[in-house]
């Protein structure tokens, strides 16, 4: 069976750019660093900058900008349905929420965390679940959206967790992960990765979306 995959389109073409010196980060991170990032709990949104965010709060300049792209793209509408996989506390679903208030939203974490603190807003409609394994049922949503999320996945989880997000959208879906088109990027994105299992070429990403049978659109993230 032959499928089609999706555009290349940055979406968060306008989210704020922050200054990253990969270099700086590869000096001092450890092991040890990497291991708690990895656990998503408090240590890594609200603890120490060297093993995650250093404080992860909500700012409407972050995602605002961003917010209608994704509306325009997929044409959403009041009564619509959007998935945000990977939410994290809900910003990104809050500020979606206060452009279209009708607009039916589900977001889902690993992080038991993010999801206790998660934005007062949008907190009913969020819930712990696993990017590889989402408790709903085939085409529940007219588009599902996983932002830096998928590739801390690896092998068999991450082909799952992509599959999921094809098998739970009937309309659309955008995917983002940590890619590289050029050895300095290659060089960058290994500094300054804490937590992806998973960082590959962006063609290598295209040939696995076509393997795996995703046909929605995507994007990459590189610091």
């Amino acid at each position: 069976m032959t499928f089609n995959l999706g555009s290349e389109v940055d979406l968060l073409k306008n989210y704020p750019k922050t200054k990253r010196d990969p270099n700086a980060r590869a000096a001092v991170k450890s092991t040890k660093d990497q291991e708690l990032a990895r656990k998503f709990g408090k240590e890594f949104f609200d603890g120490e900058r060297s093993h995650g965010y250093g404080g992860f709060s909500y700012n409407s300049r972050f995602w605002s900008p961003v917010v209608p792209d994704i509306i325009n793209h997929f044409d959403l509408k009041s009564g619509d349905s959007l998935l945000d996989v990977g939410c994290a506390k809900g910003f990104m679903l809050f500020d979606l929420k206060q452009s279209i208030p009708h607009l039916d939203i589900c977001g889902v974490d690993i992080s038991d965390y993010a999801i206790e603190t998660c934005k007062e807003e949008v907190k009913s409609f969020c819930t712990v679940a696993d990017a590889k394994e989402l408790p709903y049922a085939d085409n529940s949503f007219d588009v599902a959206i996983s932002i830096t999320t998928l590739h801390n996945l690896e092998g068999d989880d991450l082909i799952k967790g992509i599959q999921e997000i094809e098998r739970v959208s009937r309309r659309g879906s955008f995917i983002t992960v940590d890619a590289y088109t050029s050895d300095l990027e290659k060089e960058a994105m290994y500094n300054w990765n804490l937590t992806a299992k998973t960082i590959l070429h962006a063609d290598d990403w295209k040939a696995l979306f076509k393997e795996v049978g995703y046909t929605g659109d995507y994007y990459w993230f590189t610091p």
